[in-house]
C-alpha cells in the first residue's frame, strides 16, 4: 500500500511530462535566400547592377520558447543566429581591384509568432502547426558588430510537426519563410524585399 501514492504520483507525471505549459527547443538548419537576393552594387552609375553584390546561403541555430494557450493555440519566442556569405561578382569586385570573392557575415534574428494545432490537442504524440509571426533582422557586415549592423524588421510563417519521443523528450521539424527590407549597407541600386527560407531540425523538452 505505501507504494501506491508513488505509483499514483508517476502515473501523473508520464502523463503530463511532455508539453502541457511549454517546450524549450534548439533548431539546427539551413538559411536560404531565394529569388531577390541581391543587395545592390558599389557602382553610383547605370553599369551597376543590383546583383553584383548577393547574399548567400548557409547554416543556422535557433533556441525557441513555445508555451501553449490552448489545445490548439500557442506562441513562440525565439532567437537565431545565421551564418552566411556576401558575394562580389566580377563587376562590383573590379570596383575594389580585385577579382569575385566572398566574406563571411552574420544575422541576429529575434521573432514573436502564434502557433496553431489545427488537428491535435497538447496530449498528442504528434502535433503538426502552422505559424506566423513578426521577427528582426539584424544583418552583420563582414568585420563589423550587431551595432553597426543593419537591422529590419518583417513577417514570417510556416509550418512544421512535432514529436513526442519520451518522457520529456521531443524532436521537431520547420520550414519557414522570412521576408523583410533589403539591409542597408550603403550599396547602390538597394531596393525590394529580401526573403529567406528556412529548413531546420529540433530537439526540445517539454514541462
Amino acid at each position: 500500500m505505501k507504494r501506491l501514492p508513488l505509483l499514483l504520483a508517476m502515473g501523473c507525471f508520464s502523463t503530463m511530462a511532455w508539453g502541457q505549459a511549454g517546450e524549450f527547443w534548439f533548431n539546427y538548419g539551413w538559411s536560404i535566400f531565394n529569388g531577390n537576393a541581391g543587395l545592390g552594387t558599389l557602382n553610383p552609375f547605370t553599369t551597376g547592377g543590383s546583383n553584383d553584390i548577393t547574399l548567400g546561403n548557409g547554416y543556422r541555430f535557433s533556441f525557441r520558447f513555445n508555451f501553449n494557450v490552448k489545445d490548439h493555440y500557442g506562441a513562440e519566442v525565439g532567437y537565431s543566429f545565421n551564418h552566411m556569405s556576401l558575394n562580389f561578382d566580377q563587376a562590383a569586385a573590379a570596383a575594389l581591384g580585385s577579382g569575385p570573392f566572398s566574406e563571411a557575415m552574420h544575422m541576429h534574428q529575434g521573432n514573436f509568432n502564434a502557433l496553431y494545432y489545427p488537428f491535435t490537442g497538447t496530449d498528442a504524440k504528434m502535433r503538426p502547426f502552422l505559424t506566423a509571426g513578426v521577427q528582426f533582422d539584424n544583418f552583420v557586415p563582414p568585420g563589423g558588430s550587431s551595432y553597426s549592423g543593419s537591422t529590419k524588421f518583417g513577417a514570417n510563417f510556416g509550418a512544421g510537426v512535432k514529436v513526442h519521443i519520451h518522457g520529456i523528450w521531443a524532436a521537431r521539424l520547420d520550414a519557414r519563410e522570412y521576408v523583410t527590407p533589403k539591409p542597408s549597407f550603403g550599396f547602390f541600386n538597394n531596393s525590394g524585399a529580401l526573403w529567406q527560407t528556412e529548413i531546420s531540425a529540433g530537439v526540445g523538452v517539454g514541462f
